[in-house]
């Protein structure tokens, strides 16, 4: 880890990380892995996923990605993969993609009928429905729940506040269809673990393969939470495409 940070500090095009967090999360929720990134040099931008609509969520996070001067490694989490991978498509400055957790659907395909394609996922008996006013419906975690469903290796007071501060999913996310795949053109990377209970290790495997991806990370028995969880790991991951990024900037 010193060696490939050291790398890092000194490649004259360091890529900008942008962050992803996906649904039941936020922002924070990449605290332990920004801390790592920015001691390794490397600068960071952890993205408002909206959470609305996979359009709109893309759209908002490609603005994001098209503000950055540089090139660019996108990571998203759970959902947020999804955000990533329709955000990414065509945006030249992008030079990798990280996968933590996440969705990387193909065109025509939806989070929702993508988890329940394999076995294995209990999220739908956690959840908490809140209907709005346009008609839609936003999603919670139940609070009491969220632990062992979302964050199991967590303590239970790290566990108690993401479930207070959790952000939810519009059931018009949960149904989006995917329009681009950026995984198909950009280099990805992927890390997952095999006791996520809100996305099956059955399918995080099927689309790390299907990507191609350039190194498949399996983290045993840990949680769907890997950002707060195994900030260490995951920032590991994210270090090593942004090593291969800024080569290939060069």
């Amino acid at each position: 880890m010193v060696r490939r940070m050291e790398e890092i500090r000194m490649s004259p095009v360091t890529p900008t990380v942008v962050l992803v967090h996906g649904a039941f999360a936020e922002s924070a929720s990449w605290n332990g892995v920004i801390a790592r990134l920015r001691e390794a040099g490397v600068p960071v931008i952890a993205a408002a996923n909206p959470l609305r609509s996979l359009d709109g969520d893309a759209a908002s996070v490609r603005s994001v990605l098209e503000s950055v001067d540089g090139p660019v490694v996108a990571v998203g989490h759970s959902y947020g993969g999804a955000v990533v991978s329709e955000a990414a498509d065509g945006v030249e400055s992008v030079k990798a993609l990280v996968f933590v957790s996440a969705f990387a659907p193909d065109s025509g395909e939806s989070i929702g009928e993508l988890s329940g394609r394999y076995p294995g996922s209990t999220l739908g008996d956690t959840l908490q429905t809140v209907e709005l006013a346009d008609g839609t419906t936003d999603l919670y975690i139940r609070q009491e729940l969220y632990r062992q469903q979302f964050a199991a290796d967590l303590e239970e007071h790290e566990a108690s506040l993401g479930a207070v501060t959790q952000r939810p999913l519009n059931t018009e996310a949960l149904h989006g269809v995917a329009t681009k795949s950026a995984w198909k053109a950009i280099p990805s990377w992927f890390v997952y673990s095999t006791g996520d209970k809100n996305i099956p290790a059955q399918a995080l495997a099927f689309m790390a393969d299907r990507a191609g991806a350039v190194e498949s990370v399996v983290i045993p028995d840990a949680s769907h939470a890997l950002p707060v969880s195994q900030p260490g790991p995951v920032a590991e991951v994210i270090l090593r495409a942004v090593s291969a990024a800024s080569s290939s900037a060069l």
